[in-house]
């Protein structure tokens, strides 16, 4: 079994800082991409930012130059820097990956429970 453990959600002040955490455990061969979600009420869940092959990164548009994803491979973990966070980044936060379990040959995506992010003054 693979679990993706989430941390870091609390209330924050627009123009402050919050570090988001994801750790991936269980029966692992290898993580091909991790990254985070976020939904708000109402909306659809969207991508934030995510690791793809090798150190490449994506990043949506509204995060850009705030954001920064980083990951420590030795822990299989994967943070989000959220600077200046602003009002309309409060949603719900999921980390999300695509790992190949050991014994099975095929890729298999595992999200998160979520972790909510609330910006306000």
């Amino acid at each position: 079994q693979v679990q993706l453990v989430e941390s870091g959600g609390d209330l924050v002040q627009p123009g402050g800082s919050l570090r988001l955490s994801c750790a991936a455990s269980g029966s692992i061969f290898s993580i091909y991409t991790m990254g985070w979600y976020r939904q708000s009420p109402g909306k659809q869940r969207d991508l934030v930012a995510r690791f793809t092959g090798g150190n490449s990164t994506n990043y949506a548009d509204s995060v850009k130059g705030r954001f920064t994803i980083s990951r420590d491979n030795a822990k299989n973990t994967v943070y989000l820097q959220m600077n200046s966070p602003k009002p309309e980044d409060t949603a719900v936060y999921y980390c999300h990956a695509v790992i190949r379990p050991r014994g099975i040959i095929k890729l298999m995506e595992y999200w998160g429970e979520g972790t909510l992010v609330t910006v306000s003054s």
